[in-house]
């Protein structure tokens, strides 16, 4: 008999939303860090933006996805949470400097 071909309800975009905005949190939080030395700057702070709202953007949409039942809802969590706080320190950053 062959494979059913009816794809399962769990495989659909949605489900990468949550990791995804994971990595990139992961990516703007380590590029705040970064972005407080001199020398890192120039070329961590563009990413430290870039991915912070990106991550936020993807964990609110992986939140949403998650309550209707798609996906994991510690990785959306988790990465909307880092990229907030990766969004939130290149802001410090931006006051402290022009303070």
């Amino acid at each position: 008999m062959p494979e059913p071909t009816v794809p399962d309800p769990t495989d659909t975009p949605a489900v990468a939303l949550g990791p995804t905005a994971l990595v990139l949190g992961a990516i703007s939080a380590i590029s705040a860090i970064g972005a407080w030395v001199p020398a890192l700057a120039f070329v961590a702070f563009p990413w430290t933006i870039l991915a912070g709202a990106l991550a936020i953007t993807f964990g609110a949409a992986g939140i949403h996805y998650v309550r209707r039942g798609t996906g994991r809802l510690w990785t959306a969590i988790a990465g909307t949470a880092l990229g907030t706080i990766g969004l939130v320190g290149s802001i410090a950053l931006i006051w402290a400097i022009s303070a």
